[in-house]
């Protein structure tokens, strides 16, 4: 390909990666924003709070295996070879819709009545009460699976179509929903940031309705808002049942494998949450602080390697449509390399500032500030590897093939599983920490064995090329860690009453003043070393300067 076709073709790209982080970081900053609001409202350690998160784990959990899963490995590249049907696709994609959405509404009916048997799946270690609520809960918070689900339908559509940027912003307008219901929780009920004035036993049903409720409503807009942008490609749903003679036993095949990573997932999932439910009811991290950490982990996936691979998988289909594998293998190169780039810098600053980041939510003890932030270290250790592996994943998925993905995933789950069980020999204090540990040595090995795997499937990777610049990347951090972390013990993050770990706003002031001058040093040695990736990230900005 030309040189001028590959920096056209990478602009295009850019902006379109562009867009779709601009939503996803307003998105997060709003998810922030809730998760704070919430821990004034419930605390973010404690018996009731460890209970909505069972609860509202659920449907989060069909929902991240149905978007990275079952509907992402099947409609994208689906969708894609319906363009070439003489309508567009528009017949194919209402089959499908109407097949996804039957599927939805039988799944979540059948999840929200069994919810008294599912909720004790997940938290049956929690103490009876607290096991009572997360239950109430449930009903509230399992309908949210088919929103979840037609979110991620919609959204394909549109991102096959190259409409990238509504499935980024409206998320959103589910923030928005669901910090205003926790307002008026706080309005109507009281604040409870230690999470000890309010226990299980004292939430009444309108409590619950208002709390639960709220996130739920939130995850109904998010969902809803996405038909109005479906006239922007020309497409008008209209259910179609008549699923015979179009292909879709194709697609169902494909869905068969990646149903089986469902089960898998969903098992090293349980296995996670009723280790870490054990350690409910005291003072030590338990299952919402798990979650806080693996959302503090989800941000630089979120906004940098989903912008950039969520616009590369599109073009990847294409190229795999037509069996110009050689193009495949170059994009997933491209996506790896552009985006291992910004993900080694996020890594090495949240990992630096992981008690800080900690103290914006917690505030009883630096104990509990400590424990939080080994819990986002663990994980932070996994987020190169994490993201590396969403790339081929969807590289695999590019090339219609579900059923490789399948046997990593069952290799990633054998060791979660055993790992995560024996974080029960830990002291309690410890097995967050350690469950985030395992997950985060699964997914290295998971990332290494597909990366194998897909080598044997295209005939290569690219692998030396983006050994190199992995390598530079790495080198480059090791400064920015050591600056980092000087600072860090300048301002007072390693022990009690410091200045970093004193409160929300001086933690979040301390986390800018390390951030900034970890990224000037990381960036500063990648131009030492002449790093050619860097320019994807500096040209758009420079090219602004210029024409301002």
């Amino acid at each position: 390909m030309p040189t001028n076709q590959n920096h056209r073709v990478a602009s295009g790209i850019g902006r379109a990666s562009a867009l779709l982080a601009s939503g996803t970081i307003v998105s997060r900053i709003l998810g922030f924003v809730k998760l704070w609001v919430l821990a004034q409202v419930i605390g973010l350690i404690g018996q009731s709070t460890d209970a909505f998160a069972v609860a509202n784990q659920l449907p989060n959990t069909v929902y991240v295996i149905i978007a990275g899963g079952v509907l992402t490995a099947v409609l994208v590249p689906q969708i894609v070879r319906s363009a070439l049907h003489d309508d567009g696709g528009s017949a194919y994609i209402n089959k499908l819709l109407t097949l996804a959405l039957v599927i939805l509404f039988a799944t979540t009916a059948a999840a929200t009545i069994l919810a008294p048997v599912l909720t004790p799946i997940w938290g049956g270690k929690l103490p009876p009460e607290a096991l009572s609520l997360a239950i109430a809960f449930a009903y509230w918070c399992l309908p949210q699976i088919f929103f979840y689900g037609l979110y991620t339908v919609l959204s394909e559509v549109l991102n096959a179509r190259k409409v990238f940027g509504p499935s980024t912003w409206v998320p959103v307008l589910n923030n928005v929903v669901a910090i205003a219901g926790l307002v008026v929780f706080a309005v109507l009920f009281g604040f409870d940031p230690t999470g000890l004035e309010r226990q299980a036993g004292d939430f009444t049903p309108a409590m619950i309705a208002v709390l639960a409720g709220s996130a739920t409503l939130g995850v109904v807009v998010q969902a809803v808002v996405l038909f109005a942008f479906w006239r922007r490609i020309g497409l008008k749903y209209r259910p179609d049942f008549r699923w015979r003679g179009v292909g879709l036993g194709a697609a169902g095949r494909m869905a068969s494998w990646t149903f089986g990573m469902l089960l898998l997932t969903t098992l090293a999932g349980i296995v996670e949450t009723q280790v870490a439910s054990s350690a409910s009811g005291g003072n030590d991290a338990s299952v919402q602080v798990l979650n806080t950490a693996w959302l503090i982990f989800m941000l630089p996936h979120s906004v940098i390697t989903v912008s950039i691979a969520t616009a590369y998988f599109t073009r990847m289909s294409e190229h795999a449509s037509i069996g110009k594998l050689d193009l495949v293998r170059t994009d997933a190169s491209s996506a790896i390399r552009g985006t291992t780039l910004i993900i080694t810098l996020a890594s090495a600053v949240i990992t630096v500032c992981a008690y800080p980041f900690a103290a914006v939510f917690v505030y009883r003890s630096f104990d509990q500030v400590a424990a939080t932030g080994n819990v986002i270290i663990a994980y932070m250790l996994g987020l190169i590897a994490f993201c590396v592996l969403f790339v081929l994943q969807r590289t695999f998925y590019a090339l219609s093939d579900t059923r490789t993905p399948f046997f990593f995933t069952l290799f990633q789950v054998t060791i979660v599983v055993i790992g995560v069980w024996a974080c029960l020999l830990l002291p309690v204090e410890w097995i967050a920490a350690g469950i985030a540990l395992v997950v985060t040595i699964g997914g290295i090995a998971q990332a290494v064995l597909a990366a194998f795997l897909l080598r044997k499937k295209l005939g290569g990777i690219d692998g030396k090329r983006i050994a190199i610049s992995l390598g530079k990347y790495l080198v480059a951090a090791i400064p920015s860690v050591v600056i980092g972390i000087v600072l860090l013990v300048a301002l007072g993050g390693t022990h009690e009453g410091g200045f970093a770990v004193s409160g929300a706003v001086t933690a979040m002031l301390s986390m800018v003043i390390i951030g900034l001058a970890m990224s000037a040093a990381y960036f500063g040695m990648l131009i030492l070393m002449r790093t050619p990736e860097l320019r994807v990230v500096l040209d758009p900005v420079l090219a602004r300067i210029r024409r301002s």
